[in-house]
């Protein structure tokens, strides 16, 4: 029965690979390390978010009195975004976050939905969406520290001293948390296409993966970058106001 089963998986492996692959070794002080998939793919989200930046700035100094399609599309993404982090975290201080919390989400969307175009997305490893968590674990401590300076600090004894180590369990919790939800959603996303990929014959496929991918890719996709947004802001906002 095993040999069976483990025959099934052989069969099924070359096709679901949804795994991370090592693609060139490079010796790195004595010890061998890989370019992984997960590289390649975060080269090209991060060139494709430069390519949209600078295209994007060009169209809109170009733009005059009759800008062009392009030119408004950004114009109108930009205000909504701008509309997006005002009404998390108010006018006057969501003008510093602006440019982090648009960089984070167009990086998590592009990354989540890049399987659309045949990549592994970067977001289904752990080690980014934990780097990304902890910048972002960085900003919520630098909020707290700039606007309660040492009251940052004597939270973690609130309500009582006895609570300091729960406290600050709960403040490294934040970036585990979020790194793990998104983490797993994405994954959960690259597995289920690359089974249905390896299981279902060729015959059975036509139409079923474009909704699936639009599902687990763009609508998922799009959801998880959203809530990694918000939830940056929502932590922020609660360093920043002390609630």
């Amino acid at each position: 029965m095993q040999s069976g089963l483990a025959l099934g998986l052989d069969m099924v492996r070359p096709e679901a690979d949804f795994y991370i692959n090592e693609l060139y070794p490079i010796n790195f002080f004595g010890n061998t390390v890989y370019i992984t998939t997960t590289h390649v793919c975060t080269l090209i989200v991060c060139l494709t978010i430069l390519c949209l930046t600078f295209a994007a700035r060009r169209a809109v100094l170009r733009a005059g009195d009759k800008p062009s399609l392009f030119a408004t599309g950004v114009e109108t993404v930009i205000g909504m975004l701008v509309s997006f982090v005002n009404s998390s975290m108010g006018k006057k201080p969501g003008k510093k976050y602006i440019n982090y919390i648009g960089t984070l989400f167009l990086f998590v969307l592009l990354s989540n939905i890049s399987g659309l175009f045949g990549l592994r997305p970067p977001t289904a490893d752990y080690g980014t969406t934990l780097c990304i968590a902890l910048i972002t674990f960085v900003m919520i401590q630098y909020a707290a520290i700039r606007y309660k300076k040492w009251g940052a600090f004597t939270d973690l004894f609130q309500p009582i001293f006895l609570f300091f180590p729960i406290n600050v369990i709960s403040e490294f919790a934040t970036p585990v948390s979020m790194s793990l939800r998104l983490f797993g959603n994405v994954l959960a996303g690259t597995v289920m296409m690359a089974l249905y990929y390896g299981l279902i014959p060729v015959l059975f496929r036509f139409g079923i993966p474009s909704a699936l991918h639009v599902y687990f890719d763009l609508f998922s996709g799009a959801i998880q970058a959203y809530v990694f947004c918000m939830l940056t802001m929502v932590f922020i906002s609660d360093k920043r106001d002390g609630k």
